[in-house]
């Protein structure tokens, strides 16, 4: 196969994994376990193949509407899982952060996700981003209001500027987005962030989505030309702004 570049920014909407369990007469929460186990895997294949940042959808600012009993689960699943992938993050040199709206969060999961992120904060092999109590107008007003609270004028309002007051500051808009279970949409999903973004859809429920699917995810959109905008160039090679250069297929 010839050399594409990697994404190198990779957003997952992670959907589907009530409907797992469901279709397999198991409690909802059991989903939400297999779930967590599925990104264990994914974290590690995009991490081997050079992508710089993995963006996971775990819990919408609109899933706190959902039952108190599902909701509780879900936060014992997060709070378990980074007290035990803690060190492998040091390990492996993977800076963990969440994006969102923290002051939902209970206080336990905030202090839990503050000692992560601070141990973890030099670490740059692979950024993973939580979105966590997430929604992307939820985090452009909470950017509108840190502009108000400077008191810029009009002329200061750039692009540049407001990507900077966004929970993603300092991270490249992503280049792939990939949604499971068949839903075709974003759902409040890094709205500014993924305005040139390329999208992956597919009928895999999150708890079955393998990093073999992934790496067919990336296969795609180094097939695809980017042209953001522009003419594609005649010799057909890719405009992906992406960063390592090898091929996916030999990744692995």
């Amino acid at each position: 196969m010839e050399k594409r570049t990697i994404p190198r920014h990779i957003g997952i909407i992670m959907d589907g994994n009530g409907r797992w369990a469901e279709m397999r007469g198991l409690p909802r929460f059991e989903g939400h376990k297999m779930g967590v186990q599925r990104v264990k895997e994914i974290t590690e294949a995009a991490s081997g193949i050079g992508v710089e940042v993995l963006s996971l959808y775990a819990f919408s600012i609109e899933n706190w509407m959902r039952p108190e009993d599902e909701v509780s689960v879900i936060m014992g699943l997060l709070e378990e899982s980074l007290r035990g992938e803690f060190l492998n993050f040091i390990k492996e040199g993977i800076r963990f952060k969440v994006i969102g709206n923290r002051d939902k969060l209970p206080e336990n999961i905030k202090s839990i996700i503050e000692t992560v992120e601070q141990a973890t904060e030099k670490n740059n092999r692979l950024i993973l981003q939580c979105a966590l109590s997430y929604g992307g107008r939820d985090e452009i007003i909470r950017a509108m209001r840190k502009a108000i609270n400077k008191e810029l004028i009009p002329e200061d309002i750039t692009e540049d500027h407001i990507g900077g007051l966004l929970d993603t500051a300092g991270t490249p808009d992503p280049d792939l987005i990939i949604r499971t279970s068949g839903e075709q949409r974003l759902s409040n999903f890094l709205l500014w962030q993924s305005a040139y973004s390329e999208f992956y859809f597919t009928s895999t429920l999150w708890p079955d989505f393998t990093k073999e699917e992934l790496l067919e995810a990336i296969h795609e959109y180094q097939m695809r030309d980017r042209r953001f905008g522009k003419v594609s160039n005649s010799s057909g090679s890719l405009a992906g702004s992406g960063g390592s250069g090898f091929g996916v297929r030999s990744a692995f």
